[in-house]
């Protein structure tokens, strides 16, 4: 496929949750996306991007993965023969135990979901244990024993935590299971049939690792069929209570929780604008980390390179220093309102701050910017021919995008935020290699922005104000007094400005493509509302719709016009 800069080409983000079809099972999975990906090829996109896709824990955010290497099971197009061991009676009788009408709803049930989704791959390993061809018990095999430098510390991890009624919280869990060796030792001293069940669950989850590679392989070369590109997404850090930190404890520092600088962008986020995101991911031991040849990374890259061909690194700022508060994010409120030498006093003395070091000498950001180059020139090498982005927005110091630049990695054009010294960047002077975008997934849809602006009041209406005079100056929308429609008026001119620009890929968010107003996620909340909404309409739906289809082909019209096609 050509991913060259030197073509410009365009794509289209959505989370793969909220895709929808007539017969999905409540979520979106990889069958889905198949008819998603054939919908943006008849369009005119050349890539399809997607939020992570790493197994999930308990509060359902693709940004708290409980493993850096294994595919969320959700994710996974069940039905009959899919996978192989699934059998028509089997799936019919698991659909009698949920009401099907209501999983597929407006938001994802995930408890639902996942049971549902657990019971038929509990099926469907019965019989592969009972009923598997040799061959394919040879390629099962074959998969543990080459992805068995993570996959047998994540089955051991994830049969424990089924020992535990579900809670991943290892620092909580029976003493003689907190560590990787104890639970070894204690699994070592149970009685023979106890390990035999043990081992039982493993290969569960094993297997389910094995289906899941197998149907994300395929989806990718269903991709580059249609001329497609997948871009997949990995977030900088892991969860706490993730198979990694279990696993690996001495590769993390555990006493630290990485996040961002204080940001007043986010209007709606108190904590965020007083002391930053606190994200709660343990921070890395990177002189660890390269006394074992970065072998974690490599695996890492690789998992996310076998299902994508290129992927955009989430805060890659912190491969260079990251923000670290001294306490879990658990703890957020009782230092909303405190002054400096109050939180200095409940902490023993230490401040959220940069780490390894701040920028506020040129002796460290030459070391910051040295080291960095260090781990991502680890991570290139390990990419291969899949092209790499990083996501560097928030504060960003001087010397990050030339060195990115340098390394060939693109980073990110927000043209609401490309403001410099009174001025709006125009598009015409974007590097090549950059993406540009007006939203991702953690910024409101510009037509909730217009909304806002109209209708709205205090400091979220003001900023959303103040963006969208940004984009409408990137835009050189001018139109006389009449009052305006924002499909009519303002869409058409924000897409052929961004199409225009002289970014290698120009990404729309599947909400600002679709003129709608819904957030997938609200950053710095930790709302029961975030991670679930799904599209108010099917793959199908869309393509029927006469008003979704005439959109469509004025989006045709433009990425031909600016040379995207």
């Amino acid at each position: 496929m050509n991913l060259s800069p030197e073509k410009k080409i365009a794509g289209v983000l959505a989370p793969l949750f909220g895709l929808r079809s007539e017969n999905d099972l409540g979520i979106g999975d990889v069958a889905v996306l198949r008819e998603f990906i054939d919908w943006a090829a008849e369009i005119g996109f050349k890539v399809v991007q997607l939020l992570p896709i790493n197994e999930m824990g308990a509060d359902n955010s693709p940004y708290n993965a409980i493993s850096a290497m294994a595919i969320e099971p959700t994710t996974l197009h069940l039905a009959p023969g899919l996978p192989e061991d699934l059998t028509q009676a089997d799936y019919d009788l698991r659909l009698t135990e949920v009401d099907v009408t209501k999983l597929r709803r407006n938001k994802v049930r995930y408890n639902d979901v996942r049971k549902l989704k657990r019971r038929l791959l509990e099926q469907a390993f019965r019989n592969f244990r009972n009923q598997a061809s040799d061959e394919r018990c040879t390629k099962f095999r074959e998969f543990c024993e080459r992805e068995s430098a993570w996959l047998n510390d994540y089955a051991l991890f994830r049969a424990l935590v089924e020992a535990n009624n579900g809670f991943e919280a290892w620092d909580q869990w029976p003493v003689e299971h907190q560590t990787i060796s104890s639970a070894r030792a204690w699994l070592a001293r149970q009685a023979p049939d106890w390990q035999r069940e043990f081992s039982e669950r493993e290969d569960f989850f094993r297997y389910v690792q094995w289906v899941a590679r197998e149907q994300w392989s395929a989806v990718k070369n269903h991709a580059e069929q249609r001329g497609i590109a997948l871009m997949g997404d990995i977030p900088f850090g892991v969860s706490y209570y993730s198979a990694d930190v279990f696993a690996r404890r001495e590769q993390f520092a555990l006493d630290w929780s990485g996040g961002a600088p204080p940001e007043t962008h986010f209007k709606d986020d108190k904590f965020t604008q007083r002391w930053g995101q606190n994200w709660g991911i343990p921070l890395y031991r990177w002189s660890t980390m390269r006394d074992r040849g970065f072998d974690w990374w490599r695996e890492r890259v690789r998992a996310v390179a076998h299902c994508f061909h290129l992927f955009r690194i989430d805060h890659v700022l912190g491969f260079y220093r990251i923000y670290a508060f001294p306490w879990r994010p658990q703890r957020n409120k009782k230092f909303l309102d405190l002054e400096w030498n109050q939180m200095l006093e409940k902490t023993g003395g230490r401040a959220p701050h940069f780490a390894p070091r701040d920028d506020s000498t040129s002796e460290n950001c030459h070391a910051n910017c040295r080291e960095g180059e260090e781990y991502l020139g680890i991570v290139l090498k390990e990419a291969g021919l899949g092209r790499v982005i990083g996501e560097d927005l928030g504060t960003v110091p001087d010397y990050v995008r030339p060195s990115l630049r340098s390394l060939g990695i693109a980073g990110f054009k927000i043209p609401q935020w490309e403001f410099y010294h009174g001025r709006v960047t125009p598009g015409s002077e974007y590097e090549r290699l950059s993406v540009a975008t007006y939203t991702t997934h953690d910024h409101p849809p510009v037509r909730a922005m217009w909304e806002e602006a109209l209708h709205g009041n205090g400091d979220v209406a003001v900023q959303a104000r103040s963006d969208l005079e940004k984009i409408a100056t990137f835009a050189e929308f001018k139109h006389p007094g009449a009052e305006l429609d924002f499909e009519r008026d303002f869409y058409p001119a924000i897409m052929l400005a961004l199409f225009r620009s002289e970014s290698w890929l120009a990404v729309v968010m599947i909400t600002d493509l679709l003129a709608r107003k819904y957030r997938f996620n609200v950053p710095g909340v930790n709302a029961t509302s975030n991670w679930t909404r799904r599209m108010q309409r099917s793959i199908s739906q869309l393509r029927a719709s006469p008003r979704e289809r005439k959109r469509m082909e004025l989006i045709r019209r433009l990425l031909a016009q600016t040379g995207r096609i």
